[in-house]
């Protein structure tokens, strides 16, 4: 079986999202914007999983949309908990890079899957 990597990078940023949120929580003492980066971060991938397991292509199309959805809101949380100094600029430039990435992926994936919908 080949590896997916939207599955691989959706899952190896959503334990980088768990770290940032741990730090933000215990040495930041920030409880409410990581919490919301934490959700969104995560769903990431979980939307990614679904996808894989769709029950159709809309299925598949609708649950990777979603997970666009969540990449551009966790990018939206960390752009926030660095301007208000919870997070460096290093470590927020890399998790938004990573982010950033998922982004292009998905969006790349979306579109073929609706094109080949449409055919």
């Amino acid at each position: 079986m080949k590896d997916n990597i939207i599955q691989t990078k959706s899952f190896a940023f959503a334990i980088r999202i768990v770290n940032a949120y741990k730090f933000l929580q215990d040495e930041k003492k920030e409880f409410v914007l990581s919490k919301q980066m934490l959700r969104s971060g995560t769903s990431i991938g979980a939307n990614v999983e679904e996808a894989v397991g769709g029950q159709s292509k809309k299925d598949f199309i609708a649950k990777n949309s979603i997970a666009y959805k969540e990449a551009r809101e966790t990018i939206y949380w960390i752009k926030l908990l660095k301007e208000t100094f919870f997070l460096d600029e290093k470590q927020a430039d890399s998790l938004i890079s990573d982010a950033d990435e998922l982004c292009k992926i998905l969006a790349s994936i979306l579109g073929s899957s609706k094109k080949n919908l449409n055919s």
